[in-house]
């Protein structure tokens, strides 16, 4: 065979994946399996197997593809998933990419449960601070189960065992099939409308998720939360885990712990009783013996041997305290009268009709101090008066005019000098007694400058 007739591994790998894209088949394909060999990439995606009886196929879900799911892909679950199947190259092998997915079968119960999980513990029937403490010592117990069965033949005989006085009410409910949550839902409330009975046992025995269903009913849970009762869940085995389970109070494992639960051990409170009872006895004795010592010590002390000298004592400490007391009063009543005194002469000093006078007083000597005080300004001041007037009269032109002078202005400007004036001026002649109108008719200047 010639050379050129060999493929390559790529060619004869890349042939094979364009068949499979060619199928219409394998492109939009529904497939039923369980899933195993699930895991879930950093980035979102997830690989896992799809297997039945007789064969398994790798298979692939993008992040894209898988963030509208309403439930987590577990190993062990039932799904229907549509995808497609090509080839992976780098492997050389076939493979489902997933597109969609939805539960099939368990799984969908298995989503059924989650959503009311989920939406019960939102509404906290699930928190810790509304669960209700079991009772210690229980008279009556409930057991809401069904009238055959182990689970009530468990709780009956560890009950009687454990606690042989405790009274039994058994309320005989169908704990399977479509009428099973309704029955148990109305025996919770029966049992509380009675309202005599101090703790719950609800349950069965174990079984499928299906035979378990009814404990995961929301009228089942509901009626468990509104239950003024303490309720112990007792539902299959211990790895079953029921709605019913996270609403009760307490959780037993199996029907026989959910007994064990409920009541105590007879022979233990036996025990514990006679152990505080011994203890009890002790104490009184050891009691007793001290008292007996302290009274011997009271018997044999000075005020038993020497009463009369006592009380003799006593008394004369009684007189020494009360003259004590009468001093202290004394003392605490004169300093209250002397500070009483104290406060009276400061509101006398303070009152306001004294210093009201204290005031008048202050404006009057003010008033004469300012008078005076005017007074001498006044006077200082008409002698300063005089001196200006004589100054003034000494220095004024018109006495100067008295003895025959004039002065001369020419349009209201005082003439000093024949430079003011021209020839046919008007000029004013200024005397003591009036003024003359004069024309300059004729100017001399001075020799003397």
């Amino acid at each position: 065979m010639e050379q050129e007739q060999y493929l390559t591994i790529t060619a004869l790998t890349r042939y094979i994946k364009r068949q499979f894209d060619r199928d219409t088949l394998l492109n939009n394909v529904w497939v039923r399996g369980e899933i195993s060999n699930f895991k879930l990439h950093s980035r979102g995606h997830m690989y896992f197997t799809l297997k039945d009886e007789n064969a398994r196929i790798q298979s692939v879900m993008f992040a894209g593809n898988n963030r509208s799911l309403q439930f987590r892909p577990e190993d062990g679950m039932k799904v229907l998933v549509r995808g497609d199947v090509t080839v992976y190259e780098p492997y050389g092998q076939y493979q489902l990419y997933a597109r969609e997915m939805q539960p099939d079968g368990i799984g969908a119960l298995f989503l059924a449960f989650e959503k009311l999980k989920q939406k019960l513990e939102e509404e906290g029937l699930f928190a810790t601070e509304v669960k209700k403490p079991l009772p210690r010592y229980p008279r009556e117990i409930g057991v809401i189960t069904s009238r055959t069965g182990a689970a009530v033949r468990d709780i009956f005989t560890t009950i009687k065992r454990r606690y042989p006085i405790a009274k039994i009410t058994l309320f005989p409910v169908d704990v399977q099939g479509e009428f099973a949550a309704p029955s148990i839902a109305k025996a919770i409330q029966m049992a509380n409308m009675l309202n005599k009975h101090d703790v719950l046992i609800v349950g069965r025995g174990g079984g499928s998720i299906e035979d378990l269903w009814p404990f995961n009913e929301e009228a089942v849970a509901r009626s468990i939360f509104s239950s003024t009762i303490p309720i112990i869940s007792a539902v299959g085995h211990e790895t079953d885990f029921t709605i019913a389970d996270f609403v009760a109070d307490v959780r037993a494992a199996t029907p026989t712990a959910a007994a064990e639960l409920a009541v105590p051990q007879l022979t233990e409170i036996h025990e514990k009783v006679f152990e505080r009872q011994g203890r009890l006895i002790r104490a009184v004795m050891n009691r007793l013996q001290f008292e007996k010592k302290r009274l011997t010590h009271l018997q044999h002390s000075y005020a038993f041997r020497y009463p009369l000298q006592l009380i003799r004592q006593k008394n004369q400490d009684l007189d020494r305290l009360l003259e004590r007391l009468r001093r202290e009063m004394n003392v605490q009543v004169e300093r209250k009268v002397e500070k009483w005194k104290n406060i009276d002469q400061q509101i006398r000093h303070k009152h306001p009709k004294r210093l009201l006078i204290e005031a008048k007083e202050q404006r009057m000597q003010i008033t004469k101090r300012l008078i005076r005080e005017m007074k001498q300004r006044h006077k200082e001041s008409m002698m300063d008066f005089q001196q200006n007037i004589s100054k003034l009269s000494a220095l004024s032109p018109l006495n100067v005019m008295e003895r025959g002078y004039s002065f001369i202005t020419k349009e209201g400007q005082v003439v000093n000098s024949i430079k003011n004036v021209q020839l046919s001026d008007m000029i004013k002649v200024n005397l003591k007694d009036g003024q003359l109108d004069c024309h300059v008719w004729g100017m001399e200047e001075s020799k003397n400058e």
